[in-house]
């Protein structure tokens, strides 16, 4: 990789004006996301992964129970998930950019299914053990980030440029999607039958590692369908069907090691102002967000709320993020970039003073909600430029690295959470201490050059 100064580092890359019938043509050659069979082979695999994730972390939870009764135990198996993607998802980057993403996928949800399939047998055949969930756990939390950056790393080389914030504001649903429906249908399964929701993981992994076959990943540099001649990153090796293949990934030669290329992808982010700025803002957003969220449960159990009206609650914090995601597109095409994030930062801060306002419950609920409808907006605006701006060989490391910091602050805010709600400032000193530092992040947003000019990426 050349090396370039700060300002075309932190600069979205220019697109020279093509001619009207030449963007006509363009516009012509590119298949629409619902008919991009390679997108969403990849969308697919990712939500099943989601939701595969959702559902296991109801089940293991109950199956232990279930079994022993130890809390201990499940707050084991809880933490031992959590430490696997959190130390693998930093290598599983490096691993994105280094070797062929599509194998990398491939051996990821194989594995999976096998470890999940394995549990299933076991549980059918009244052969449980806490060691054997303990080596599936942390199986499910290596490989789940091992996927994750591989399948992120992947998506431009199949979706055109004039078509990504589409793609991504799409791809934020997942989530969204996957904890709408993970939860409740773990419960019902496990209530049914205890091994129903291993064997439904194993039938959702199982379907992402077959489909993984149909799916072709363009050669390293070459454009995604749909691109012109040269693409996003340089020169394509072919045209046509020459540019579709085996993805390869990085020559053997140029390899160092893995230690090497995961500080490569650090100084990539820090040398860059705008990606390393963006890095904070979405730390501390996810920090007092999931401080927020324990914090809202804890308040419901206090005040006497019954499980169901704190599971509809938790329902309207997905609805929000779905109905986010379903604008996300139009909005981040019709509002500058910067406009967006400022948006979230204020509403966010603003909806969570409200709700030391709100008692309880389905009102609250609403509020969560409100506060998560721009999440997916902003993300898309951030995911874009960041995929957009980075090269294709660092792409992988870009997302392991993000992946970690921002699950690292969320794994955190649990705990934030806990001493906010220790302060003397009555029922809602925790929500208020939310409140406070999201005003902090907004402040800190509207005085940021960085942010309050983030630019918006050439279409």
């Amino acid at each position: 990789m050349t090396t370039t100064d700060a300002h075309e580092r932190d600069s979205p890359p220019s697109t020279p004006r093509e001619a009207p019938e030449e963007a006509g043509e363009e516009a012509a050659d590119v298949v629409p996301l619902s008919r991009n069979r390679n997108y969403n082979i990849l969308w697919t695999g990712q939500f099943f992964s989601a939701l595969v994730l959702e559902v296991a972390s109801v089940a293991f939870p109950l199956l232990i129970l279930w079994h022993s009764g130890s809390p201990l135990e499940m707050g084991i198996a809880a933490s031992l998930m959590a430490a696997a993607h959190m130390v693998a998802v930093v290598p599983a980057g490096v691993v994105a950019d280094r070797y062929d993403r599509r194998l990398t996928m491939l051996i990821c949800q194989g594995l999976r299914t096998l470890a999940l399939g394995g549990l299933a047998v076991a549980l059918a055949m009244d052969a449980y053990s806490f060691t054997l969930v303990l080596v599936v756990v942390v199986v499910e939390g290596i490989l789940g980030s091992m996927f994750d950056p591989a399948e992120t790393a992947a998506m431009p080389q199949v979706v055109p440029k004039s078509q990504m914030p589409t793609a991504v504001a799409r791809n934020m649903a997942r989530p969204y999607i996957a904890m709408l429906l993970g939860p409740a249908a773990a419960g019902l399964l496990f209530a049914i039958n205890p091994v129903h929701p291993f064997l439904a993981n194993t039938l959702m992994i199982a379907v992402s590692f077959l489909a993984l076959f149909w799916l072709r990943l363009p050669r390293r540099g070459a454009p995604a369908p749909g691109e012109p001649e040269g693409g996003p990153d340089g020169p394509a090796d072919g045209t046509g069907d020459e540019g579709i293949g085996t993805d390869r990934g990085q020559p053997a030669e140029g390899r160092t090691g893995m230690l090497q290329e995961a500080l490569t992808g650090l100084r990539w982010i820090t040398g860059n102002r705008i990606l390393s700025v963006t890095m904070l803002w979405i730390m501390a957003s996810n920090l007092f967000f999931s401080a927020l969220i324990i914090i809202i449960l804890a308040t419901a159990h206090q005040d006497g709320i019954g499980a169901g009206e704190t599971g509809l609650m938790m329902t309207c914090l997905g609805i929000g993020g779905v109905c986010g995601a379903l604008i996300a597109a139009r909005l981040h095409a019709a509002l500058p970039a910067s406009v967006i994030i400022l948006g979230f930062s204020w509403t966010a801060a603003a909806t969570t003073g409200a709700m030391a306002l709100v008692p309880s419950g389905i009102a609250l609920g609403v509020l969560l909600g409100a506060a998560a409808l721009l999440a997916p907006v902003a993300n898309t605006t951030l995911m874009t430029y960041q995929l957009m701006v980075t090269p294709d060989e660092l792409r992988g490391r870009l997302s392991g690295i993000v992946s970690f910091c921002s699950g690292g602050a969320g794994a955190l805010g649990p705990l934030i959470g806990a001493l906010f709600m220790m302060l003397p400032w009555g029922d809602a000193s925790g929500v208020l201490a939310c409140a406070a530092c999201l005003v902090v992040v907004a402040v800190f947003t509207t005085l940021s050059p960085t942010l309050r000019k983030f630019p918006s990426i050439p279409r």
